[in-house]
């Protein structure tokens, strides 16, 4: 039996615990469900059962140390308590893979929800940007509280736009309305010229986009500036063709080419920066089972590395 969670991601009071609380409270969110409320961080607000839903049965589970977490132990709960599903509050200085990789096979995320701190967003963003974008790259929706005629939405809009294109976005006001976020996300080039130039500063952000709507680029024709790569298990008059890419922080700089077919890929060698004109071809990929975009060269022309030579997405 599936059962579902309900992820709730952020940094220390930033408003989780007092969401949850509300949660729990509503009784159009309770009809009589056996929930267990996994806490794996203790701020200053605490959980008031008393004015849980008189239709809530609610088993709460403290969690000091999310290394300490038991598989066992969480299946046994889920037995003992004939659990329908799961809430639990991430500890924010937790990677929420390391939260993943503790839970029962049968455990699946339903909803998960990332909670901040308008007024000191910015701050965990510089300082702590790796455990920033682990809560970003996975949350469907963000929650901006404690927002005040001081902040500038933009900035936050584009923090979270660089890890994840399709979060939806909430502000909250000091005084408690509520506002969508209505900011457009233009893409940086034209994917309407008849040769949609990717510039270098764009390549990661290009590279997102195609991967994740790869319909739109079917036909194509985009030219773009990358490195040279081959792999023997690909058939000849094929190479890679790409940038690395920094989602984050430096220890997460991966390569990340498209694969690209012309006669005269011998010509080339590994590491050459090129840049190319390629039209945009879509394939099923028998290895992974997935569509995968295909270049199919056009032109090939020598060139420099870019000034910035990893691609992020900020």
């Amino acid at each position: 039996m599936e059962i579902p969670i309900y992820l709730f991601t952020g940094f220390l009071e930033s408003g989780k615990t007092r969401f949850i609380q509300e949660t729990l409270e509503d009784e159009n969110f309770n009809a009589g469900e056996n929930t267990l409320l996994l806490v794996c961080e203790e701020g200053i607000e605490e959980y008031n059962p008393d004015k849980f839903s008189d239709k809530a049965n609610i088993h709460i589970e403290y969690v000091e140390n999310i290394k300490l977490l038991d598989t066992k132990k969480l299946v046994a709960l889920e037995h003992q308590w004939k659990l329908d599903r799961v809430m639990i509050e991430h500890n924010g200085m937790n990677m929420v893979r390391d939260l993943m990789e503790r839970l029962p096979q049968n455990w699946a995320i339903y909803q998960e929800v990332m909670f901040a701190d308008a007024t000191t967003f910015l701050n965990y963003n510089t300082n702590m940007r790796g455990l920033m974008v682990d809560k970003l790259q996975g949350c469907e929706l963000i929650v901006f509280n404690r927002c005040n005629p001081q902040i500038d939405k933009m900035k936050l809009h584009k923090i979270v736009r660089g890890s994840n294109r399709r979060t939806n976005i909430i502000y909250e006001q000091e005084n408690g309305e509520i506002e969508y976020d209505q900011i457009q996300d233009p893409l940086p080039f034209d994917l309407n010229a008849p040769v949609i130039e990717i510039k270098d500063k764009d390549y990661a952000i290009w590279y997102r986009d195609i991967v994740e709507e790869l319909t739109k680029y079917s036909g194509k024709t985009v030219c773009f500036k990358g490195i040279v790569a081959f792999n023997r298990s690909q058939p000849k008059n094929t190479f890679f063709l790409g940038r690395h890419v920094m989602t984050c922080c430096v220890e997460d700089i991966t390569y990340m080419p498209f694969l690209c077919r012309w006669k005269e890929a011998d010509k080339l060698h590994m590491r050459d920066w090129i840049t190319v004109t390629a039209s945009v071809e879509i394939q099923f990929n028998k290895r992974n089972g997935q569509k995968t975009p295909v270049f199919r060269i056009i032109s090939v022309v020598p060139a420099q590395k870019p000034d910035q030579e990893v691609a992020t997405f900020y």
